[in-house]
Protein backbone atom coordinates (compact mmCIF):
# COMPACT_ATOMS: atom_id res chain seq x y z
CA UNK A 1 0.00 0.00 0.00
CA UNK A 2 2.56 2.15 0.68
CA UNK A 3 4.69 1.92 -2.29
CA UNK A 4 1.49 2.69 -4.21
CA UNK A 5 0.83 5.81 -2.29
CA UNK A 6 4.07 6.62 -3.45
CA UNK A 7 3.41 5.61 -6.90
CA UNK A 8 0.24 7.61 -6.88
CA UNK A 9 2.77 11.01 -5.86
CA UNK A 10 4.98 10.37 -8.18
CA UNK A 11 2.81 10.05 -11.00
CA UNK A 12 0.91 13.58 -9.97
CA UNK A 13 4.22 15.59 -9.20
CA UNK A 14 5.42 14.40 -13.01
CA UNK A 15 2.29 15.92 -14.24
CA UNK A 16 2.02 18.54 -12.65
CA UNK A 17 5.86 19.79 -13.15
CA UNK A 18 5.40 18.72 -16.78
CA UNK A 19 2.10 21.52 -17.24
CA UNK A 20 3.99 23.97 -15.58
CA UNK A 21 7.13 23.80 -17.76
CA UNK A 22 4.80 23.50 -20.65
CA UNK A 23 3.22 26.94 -19.42
CA UNK A 24 6.42 28.12 -18.96
CA UNK A 25 7.88 27.57 -22.30
CA UNK A 26 4.89 28.84 -23.81
CA UNK A 27 5.16 32.29 -21.84
CA UNK A 28 8.72 32.36 -22.64
CA UNK A 29 8.17 32.38 -26.53
CA UNK A 30 5.73 36.22 -26.87
CA UNK A 31 4.26 37.02 -30.30
CA UNK A 32 6.28 39.23 -32.70
CA UNK A 33 3.51 41.51 -33.37
CA UNK A 34 6.51 44.02 -35.14
CA UNK A 35 6.31 44.96 -38.40
CA UNK A 36 8.21 42.46 -39.91
CA UNK A 37 6.82 40.38 -37.41
CA UNK A 38 3.34 40.33 -38.85
CA UNK A 39 4.89 40.29 -42.69
CA UNK A 40 6.58 36.87 -41.60
CA UNK A 41 3.14 35.13 -40.04
CA UNK A 42 1.49 37.12 -43.50
CA UNK A 43 0.92 34.12 -46.40
CA UNK A 44 0.81 37.15 -49.20
CA UNK A 45 3.70 39.03 -48.51
CA UNK A 46 6.74 36.55 -48.52
CA UNK A 47 8.54 37.55 -50.61
CA UNK A 48 8.84 41.42 -49.22
CA UNK A 49 10.08 39.52 -46.13
CA UNK A 50 12.78 37.60 -48.43
CA UNK A 51 13.54 40.94 -49.78
CA UNK A 52 14.09 42.72 -46.20
CA UNK A 53 16.37 39.99 -45.85
CA UNK A 54 18.22 40.55 -48.38
CA UNK A 55 18.97 44.29 -48.01
CA UNK A 56 19.51 43.82 -44.59
CA UNK A 57 16.43 45.65 -42.94
CA UNK A 58 14.12 42.97 -41.55
CA UNK A 59 15.59 44.00 -37.91
CA UNK A 60 15.36 47.55 -38.95
CA UNK A 61 11.77 47.00 -39.33
CA UNK A 62 11.23 44.42 -36.52
CA UNK A 63 13.09 46.54 -33.78
CA UNK A 64 12.52 50.53 -34.71
CA UNK A 65 10.07 52.90 -35.47
CA UNK A 66 7.53 53.79 -35.70
CA UNK A 67 7.29 52.97 -39.61
CA UNK A 68 4.33 53.49 -41.89
CA UNK A 69 5.18 50.66 -44.70
CA UNK A 70 3.23 50.59 -47.44
CA UNK A 71 3.96 46.30 -48.13
CA UNK A 72 3.76 44.93 -51.55
CA UNK A 73 1.99 41.74 -52.01
CA UNK A 74 3.76 38.43 -53.76
CA UNK A 75 2.29 39.13 -57.23
CA UNK A 76 3.69 42.88 -56.91
CA UNK A 77 7.18 41.95 -56.51
CA UNK A 78 6.72 38.88 -59.20
CA UNK A 79 5.41 41.96 -61.20
CA UNK A 80 8.28 43.98 -60.57
CA UNK A 81 10.70 40.87 -60.83
CA UNK A 82 8.87 40.59 -64.87
CA UNK A 83 9.41 44.62 -65.70
CA UNK A 84 13.03 43.77 -64.35
CA UNK A 85 14.15 40.48 -66.42
CA UNK A 86 14.97 38.94 -63.13
CA UNK A 87 13.76 35.20 -62.30
CA UNK A 88 13.82 36.26 -58.26
CA UNK A 89 14.39 38.86 -55.48
CA UNK A 90 18.19 37.31 -55.25
CA UNK A 91 18.50 38.92 -59.37
CA UNK A 92 18.11 42.69 -57.83
CA UNK A 93 21.21 44.33 -56.62
CA UNK A 94 21.19 44.90 -52.66
CA UNK A 95 21.70 49.12 -53.15
CA UNK A 96 19.02 48.99 -55.92
CA UNK A 97 16.97 46.81 -53.64
CA UNK A 98 17.69 48.53 -50.31
CA UNK A 99 16.08 52.10 -51.85
CA UNK A 100 13.34 50.33 -53.53
CA UNK A 101 12.30 49.12 -50.20
CA UNK A 102 13.04 51.71 -48.45
CA UNK A 103 10.90 53.77 -50.76
CA UNK A 104 7.93 52.30 -48.98
CA UNK A 105 8.77 53.26 -45.97
CA UNK A 106 8.25 56.52 -43.95
CA UNK A 107 8.74 57.80 -40.25
CA UNK A 108 6.04 57.80 -37.52
CA UNK A 109 2.53 55.67 -37.74
CA UNK A 110 0.00 56.93 -39.64
CA UNK A 111 -2.86 55.21 -40.81
CA UNK A 112 -5.10 55.53 -43.82
CA UNK A 113 -7.42 58.46 -42.70
CA UNK A 114 -4.53 60.67 -41.78
CA UNK A 115 -3.08 60.57 -45.01
CA UNK A 116 -3.77 63.48 -47.00
CA UNK A 117 -3.35 64.27 -51.09
CA UNK A 118 0.51 65.81 -51.49
CA UNK A 119 4.04 65.03 -50.76
CA UNK A 120 5.66 63.11 -47.99
CA UNK A 121 9.28 62.17 -47.52
CA UNK A 122 10.29 58.34 -47.12
CA UNK A 123 13.42 56.49 -45.88
CA UNK A 124 15.04 56.34 -49.64
CA UNK A 125 18.14 58.05 -50.40
CA UNK A 126 17.82 59.84 -53.75
CA UNK A 127 21.23 59.60 -56.57
CA UNK A 128 20.79 63.09 -57.73
CA UNK A 129 21.07 63.93 -53.61
CA UNK A 130 22.39 61.93 -51.04
CA UNK A 131 21.74 64.49 -48.46
CA UNK A 132 17.91 64.50 -49.51
CA UNK A 133 15.03 61.86 -48.57
CA UNK A 134 12.81 60.59 -51.59
CA UNK A 135 9.25 62.16 -52.37
CA UNK A 136 6.09 59.96 -51.91
CA UNK A 137 3.34 61.83 -54.14
CA UNK A 138 -0.06 60.39 -52.20
CA UNK A 139 -3.65 61.13 -54.16
CA UNK A 140 -6.68 60.39 -51.73
CA UNK A 141 -9.16 61.00 -54.40
CA UNK A 142 -10.08 57.79 -54.38
CA UNK A 143 -8.47 55.19 -51.63
CA UNK A 144 -5.07 55.61 -51.66
CA UNK A 145 -2.98 55.97 -54.39
CA UNK A 146 0.94 56.07 -54.13
CA UNK A 147 3.37 58.07 -57.04
CA UNK A 148 0.60 57.29 -59.46
CA UNK A 149 1.10 53.01 -59.82
CA UNK A 150 0.29 51.65 -56.15
CA UNK A 151 -3.21 51.40 -54.58
CA UNK A 152 -3.54 50.48 -51.10
CA UNK A 153 -5.80 47.37 -50.76
CA UNK A 154 -5.44 46.76 -46.65
CA UNK A 155 -5.05 49.71 -44.92
CA UNK A 156 -4.43 49.87 -40.78
CA UNK A 157 -2.70 46.22 -40.33
CA UNK A 158 -1.38 47.77 -36.72
CA UNK A 159 1.83 46.64 -35.65
CA UNK A 160 3.40 47.30 -32.41
CA UNK A 161 6.38 49.62 -34.17
CA UNK A 162 3.47 50.75 -36.39
CA UNK A 163 1.01 50.18 -39.14
CA UNK A 164 1.21 48.80 -42.49
CA UNK A 165 -0.53 49.15 -45.53
CA UNK A 166 -0.97 46.66 -48.00
CA UNK A 167 -0.04 47.64 -51.67
CA UNK A 168 -0.74 46.17 -54.86
CA UNK A 169 2.61 47.32 -57.08
CA UNK A 170 6.43 47.83 -56.13
CA UNK A 171 6.95 51.63 -56.07
CA UNK A 172 9.89 51.89 -58.08
CA UNK A 173 12.36 55.00 -57.44
CA UNK A 174 10.63 57.86 -59.29
CA UNK A 175 12.17 59.91 -61.81
CA UNK A 176 10.73 63.93 -62.20
CA UNK A 177 8.08 62.46 -64.75
CA UNK A 178 7.16 59.98 -62.22
CA UNK A 179 5.49 63.24 -60.11
CA UNK A 180 4.66 65.33 -63.70
CA UNK A 181 2.58 62.12 -64.81
CA UNK A 182 0.89 61.33 -60.83
CA UNK A 183 0.32 64.72 -59.58
CA UNK A 184 -2.76 65.52 -61.39
CA UNK A 185 -2.04 69.65 -60.57
CA UNK A 186 1.16 69.16 -63.69
CA UNK A 187 -1.61 67.28 -66.25
CA UNK A 188 -0.96 70.45 -68.67
CA UNK A 189 2.43 70.51 -68.29
CA UNK A 190 2.18 66.79 -68.88
CA UNK A 191 -0.25 67.58 -72.22
CA UNK A 192 2.92 70.21 -73.22
CA UNK A 193 5.69 68.00 -72.64
CA UNK A 194 4.11 64.54 -74.98
CA UNK A 195 1.17 66.00 -77.24
CA UNK A 196 2.09 69.80 -78.08
CA UNK A 197 5.89 69.25 -78.52
CA UNK A 198 5.77 65.73 -80.32
CA UNK A 199 9.24 66.38 -82.15
CA UNK A 200 11.22 66.74 -78.70
CA UNK A 201 11.09 64.08 -76.80
CA UNK A 202 10.62 65.37 -73.16
CA UNK A 203 10.22 62.28 -71.45
CA UNK A 204 12.47 60.12 -72.72
CA UNK A 205 15.13 62.91 -71.68
CA UNK A 206 13.52 63.98 -67.94
CA UNK A 207 13.84 60.34 -67.18
CA UNK A 208 16.79 59.53 -67.63
CA UNK A 209 19.59 60.30 -64.89
CA UNK A 210 20.15 63.94 -65.15
CA UNK A 211 20.25 65.55 -62.31
CA UNK A 212 17.76 68.12 -63.34
CA UNK A 213 16.17 71.38 -61.31
CA UNK A 214 12.54 71.28 -62.80
CA UNK A 215 10.37 74.40 -61.98
CA UNK A 216 6.78 73.22 -62.93
CA UNK A 217 4.00 75.52 -63.58
CA UNK A 218 0.94 73.98 -62.38
CA UNK A 219 -2.33 73.70 -64.44
CA UNK A 220 -3.57 77.23 -63.15
CA UNK A 221 -0.48 78.29 -64.36
CA UNK A 222 -1.12 77.47 -67.88
CA UNK A 223 -4.91 78.86 -68.00
CA UNK A 224 -3.41 82.00 -66.58
CA UNK A 225 -0.86 82.31 -69.72
CA UNK A 226 -3.53 81.07 -72.08
CA UNK A 227 -5.49 83.98 -71.37
CA UNK A 228 -2.26 85.83 -71.47
CA UNK A 229 -1.78 84.83 -74.99
CA UNK A 230 -5.30 84.31 -76.65
CA UNK A 231 -4.73 86.94 -79.31
CA UNK A 232 -2.70 84.17 -80.28
CA UNK A 233 -4.65 81.67 -79.61
CA UNK A 234 -3.08 80.40 -76.16
CA UNK A 235 0.07 77.81 -75.91
CA UNK A 236 -2.09 75.45 -78.51
CA UNK A 237 -1.29 78.30 -81.11
CA UNK A 238 2.63 78.66 -80.27
CA UNK A 239 4.71 77.41 -82.64
CA UNK A 240 6.26 73.50 -81.43
CA UNK A 241 10.13 74.57 -81.48
CA UNK A 242 8.72 77.72 -79.31
CA UNK A 243 7.03 75.97 -76.79
CA UNK A 244 9.82 73.57 -76.30
CA UNK A 245 11.90 76.40 -75.65
CA UNK A 246 9.57 77.54 -72.79
CA UNK A 247 9.70 74.01 -71.49
CA UNK A 248 13.46 74.17 -71.53
CA UNK A 249 12.99 77.16 -69.61
CA UNK A 250 11.83 75.72 -66.71
CA UNK A 251 14.80 73.02 -66.68
CA UNK A 252 17.85 73.77 -65.07
CA UNK A 253 20.78 71.00 -64.44
CA UNK A 254 21.87 69.84 -61.11
CA UNK A 255 19.99 69.01 -58.36
CA UNK A 256 19.18 72.50 -56.45
CA UNK A 257 16.81 72.33 -53.42
CA UNK A 258 16.11 75.55 -52.17
CA UNK A 259 18.35 75.51 -49.17
CA UNK A 260 20.63 76.81 -51.93
CA UNK A 261 19.29 79.54 -52.93
CA UNK A 262 20.69 82.88 -51.69
CA UNK A 263 18.85 83.64 -48.57
CA UNK A 264 17.46 87.24 -48.19
CA UNK A 265 18.88 87.83 -51.83
CA UNK A 266 18.79 87.01 -55.16
CA UNK A 267 19.95 83.39 -57.17
CA UNK A 268 20.29 83.67 -60.76
CA UNK A 269 19.42 80.21 -62.81
CA UNK A 270 20.76 79.34 -65.71
CA UNK A 271 18.45 76.55 -67.41
CA UNK A 272 19.05 74.27 -70.03
CA UNK A 273 17.93 76.54 -72.72
CA UNK A 274 21.11 78.17 -74.33
CA UNK A 275 21.53 81.86 -73.39
CA UNK A 276 18.68 82.65 -70.87
CA UNK A 277 18.40 83.13 -67.15
CA UNK A 278 15.93 84.37 -64.59
CA UNK A 279 15.97 85.44 -61.14
CA UNK A 280 14.66 83.92 -57.69
CA UNK A 281 14.61 86.05 -54.99
CA UNK A 282 13.72 85.12 -51.18
CA UNK A 283 11.69 85.50 -49.50
CA UNK A 284 8.95 85.37 -51.48
CA UNK A 285 5.82 88.44 -51.15
CA UNK A 286 2.16 87.42 -51.62
CA UNK A 287 2.25 84.54 -50.49
CA UNK A 288 5.15 82.68 -52.73
CA UNK A 289 8.17 81.11 -50.84
CA UNK A 290 10.25 83.15 -53.63
CA UNK A 291 9.37 85.61 -56.21
CA UNK A 292 10.98 84.72 -59.69
CA UNK A 293 11.08 87.06 -62.44
CA UNK A 294 12.24 85.48 -66.03
CA UNK A 295 13.87 87.60 -69.03
CA UNK A 296 10.32 89.13 -70.24
CA UNK A 297 10.40 90.81 -66.78
CA UNK A 298 7.37 88.87 -65.55
CA UNK A 299 6.67 87.75 -62.18
CA UNK A 300 6.14 84.26 -60.89
CA UNK A 301 6.07 82.74 -57.49
CA UNK A 302 7.43 79.47 -56.47
CA UNK A 303 4.37 77.84 -54.46
CA UNK A 304 6.42 74.44 -53.04
CA UNK A 305 9.59 73.24 -53.04
CA UNK A 306 11.77 70.23 -52.72
CA UNK A 307 9.84 67.38 -54.10
CA UNK A 308 12.49 64.87 -54.58
CA UNK A 309 13.13 62.67 -57.40
CA UNK A 310 15.33 59.58 -57.96
CA UNK A 311 17.19 62.33 -60.73
CA UNK A 312 16.60 65.69 -59.70
CA UNK A 313 14.09 68.04 -58.54
CA UNK A 314 10.86 70.00 -58.86
CA UNK A 315 9.83 73.28 -57.23
CA UNK A 316 6.18 74.51 -58.26
CA UNK A 317 5.15 77.54 -59.46
CA UNK A 318 2.20 79.37 -60.17
CA UNK A 319 2.79 81.11 -63.56
CA UNK A 320 4.66 79.89 -66.83
CA UNK A 321 8.12 81.28 -67.03
CA UNK A 322 8.99 83.10 -70.67
CA UNK A 323 12.43 83.40 -71.97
Amino acid sequence: MKNLKNLLFVGIFTILLTGFWSCSDSEEVPVDNSITGIAVRTNNLSILVDALNRAGLTETLRTGGPFTVFAPTNTAFQNLLTNLGANSINDVPVPLLKEILLNHVVNGSVTSSQLTTGYIKTLSTPVASPTSKMSLFVNTAAGVRLNGVASVSTPNILASNGVIHVVDAVITLPTVVTFAVADPNFSTLVSALTTLTPSTDFVTVLSGNGPFTVFAPTNAAFTALNTELAPSGGIAGLPEATLANVLRYHVASGNVLSSALTPNGNTTVNPILPSSSFTITLPGTGGNIANVTDSADRASGIVAVDVQANNGVIHVLNRVLLP
